[in-house]
């Protein structure tokens, strides 16, 4: 596995040590800091729930890079219905998980940095080996972000993308 180089930042002008290869979401954009008091409701590093109604998982679109061997994973959220979050809850730490047929959901973690908008694209999630997040497979369609997920992106693309997480005001 390559290192990750560093690289120096056009908006900071700072030499970064690392190019992150990753970036993440803590919730679904539909919560809200007002349902942590809500009975109903939890968030976990891996599972939300709002007012008992509406259910989600946290999972990873994994997007090739070109002449690399690891990809650029987004920590993204999707909603599932209650039948497959209750299954996925049962499974969560039994061996074999991966075996599972992948859960459909929707994407509910927007993107900025992609246009059209990411909210709701529909996704399969894939479980893996206890102790992985899921893969999230976005459908195929010419949505920017599903065509990342197929056909790879640039180291260079990668870069763009750690300077708009590490600098979101400085850019358009």
């Amino acid at each position: 596995m390559a290192k990750d180089l560093g690289f120096t930042c056009s908006c900071c002008g700072e030499y970064h040590a690392e190019l992150p290869m990753g970036c993440s979401t803590t919730a679904p954009d539909v919560w809200h800091e007002s349902f942590a008091d809500d009975p109903d409701s939890m968030l976990s590093s891996d599972q939300c729930i709002i007012k008992g109604q509406h259910y989600f998982i946290k999972g990873l679109i994994e997007i090739p890079v070109v002449g690399r061997e690891d990809p650029f994973s987004w920590g993204v959220w999707v909603s599932l219905s209650r039948d497959s979050f209750a299954r996925a809850l049962d499974m969560w730490n039994t061996p074999g998980r991966e075996a599972e047929k992948p859960y459909f959901g929707w994407l509910t973690t927007e993107l900025s940095l992609y246009s059209p908008s990411t909210l709701n694209l529909k996704t399969n999630a894939h479980t893996r080996p206890i102790g992985q997040r899921p893969f999230i497979e976005l459908e195929p369609t010419d949505h920017p972000l599903a065509v990342d997920q197929r056909t790879g992106m640039t180291y260079e693309r990668v870069r763009e993308i750690a300077e708009a997480v590490l600098h979101p005001g400085d850019n358009a």
